[in-house]
């Protein structure tokens, strides 16, 4: 019993100071009010998307894992759901993982997505905006969530978001935010 505690503490202890080390070196968010960093990404559609391309719409700009996967299934689904109210809004979404442009293209047309999906395949915009992460050794993106007001600059930041409630939030978040 007592070895197991022991492991146990030691583990805890491991675990701990990994995640401070990764704390540490994880590059920091963008903050609100500052410009959001630039980006030229490939598209599902195969174009190049800049983020000067988006100037006087308000951008929703959010990051995630992998195409085909249960939480960025979901999370899309309801993006594409509430895509006429994003539009009201004067605003555009825009997803970003590492995967291919080929491999959102799929994933669209699977989900019948509306909606542009950014192939950050090398990892470097994730970075820019302080959203990636490691999984077994490969870079992916983390899940979190920007919205970038007309003249370019972040308005507003969400980190780790809960898939099923997203959308809504962020529809609310854009409401408070044009009332102002």
């Amino acid at each position: 019993m007592r070895l197991k505690q022991i492991t146990a503490l030691l583990f805890t202890s491991c675990l701990l100071l990994g995640l401070s080390g990764l704390a540490q070196n994880a590059p920091a968010l963008p903050e609100v009010g500052k410009a959001a960093p630039e980006f030229e990404l490939k598209s599902n559609e195969g174009k190049t998307v800049t983020l000067k391309e988006q100037r006087n719409k308000w951008v929703v700009l959010y990051f995630y894992p992998k195409d085909f996967t249960s939480g960025c299934t979901v999370e899309a689904r309801n993006f594409q759901r509430d895509l006429a109210q994003y539009e009201k809004a004067n605003a555009v979404i825009l997803g970003v993982s590492v995967d291919s442009a080929e491999s959102h293209q799929s994933f669209c047309a699977k989900e019948g997505l509306n909606f542009k999906l950014l192939a950050d395949t090398d990892a470097k915009i994730s970075a820019a905006y302080g959203s990636v992460r490691e999984f077994n050794g490969n870079k992916l993106s983390a899940r979190n969530t920007f919205i970038i007001d007309p003249k370019g600059k972040i308005a507003k930041v969400y980190t780790g978001v809960n898939v099923s409630k997203h959308s809504e939030e962020v529809l609310a978040a854009l409401a408070e935010l044009q009332k102002s």
